[in-house]
């Protein structure tokens, strides 16, 4: 299973933001990441480009930040897990009902 990164082993920038982000938990990191990616996806989505196209060029961005920190096994053996977890519906987003 891959996690986070160590966070001290990564260059520090010094801003108040960074220093609060590398004192949060795994689990908060997770999230503050996908709102960034979120907001990301909103603005491309804005601007025009497909949701095929963006979730393509996502993937080749994670997998290659896989394979540059855990190396090309690691992140095969990662991917060779995908299959599994889509069908058990993790990656499925629930509908809200109002």
């Amino acid at each position: 299973m891959l996690t986070c990164r160590h966070l001290a082993t990564r260059p520090r920038i010094d801003t108040d933001m960074t220093a609060r982000a590398i004192e949060a938990p795994e689990q908060e990191q997770k999230r503050a990441a996908l709102g960034y990616l979120h907001s990301a996806w909103v603005e491309a989505r804005i601007e025009g480009i497909d949701g095929d196209c963006l979730a393509q060029a996502c993937l080749f961005a994670a997998f290659a930040e896989f394979v540059t920190t855990y190396g090309e096994e690691a992140a095969a053996h990662f991917a060779e897990g995908l299959p599994v977890r889509i069908r058990n519906g993790e990656f499925s987003l629930a509908a809200v009902r109002q």
